[in-house]
């Protein structure tokens, strides 16, 4: 039975291994910003454009039959067409500079 404490020191050292295999990132600096953060905020919104566009036309639709009131329409109308206008004018203010 000598190989018991071989395996005992084996099954810690694996532990130790994996213990800082998934501690590890959150000790690494912080990213910085590269180049390819502009194309992935640009794409961002364009994804925020797109759903809210995609949320009136489905809010529309619920209210055609019958699921919305006028009340509701009106709210997340106005709700979906603010997130699309700042989405717009992220990406105008974007393409500027």
């Amino acid at each position: 039975m000598t190989l018991t404490p071989a395996l005992f020191a084996l099954g810690l050292v694996l532990i130790l291994v994996a213990s800082l295999y998934v501690v590890g990132p959150l000790f690494r600096p912080a990213r910085t910003a590269g180049p390819d953060d502009d194309a992935s905020e640009r794409a961002r919104w364009e994804r925020q454009k797109r759903q809210a566009l995609a949320a009136i036309r489905e809010a529309e639709m619920d209210h055609q039959m019958g699921k919305l009131s006028d009340d509701d329409l009106a709210t997340l109308r106005g709700r979906f067409e603010d997130q699309a206008l700042a989405a717009l004018a992220a990406l105008e203010k974007e393409g500027r500079g």
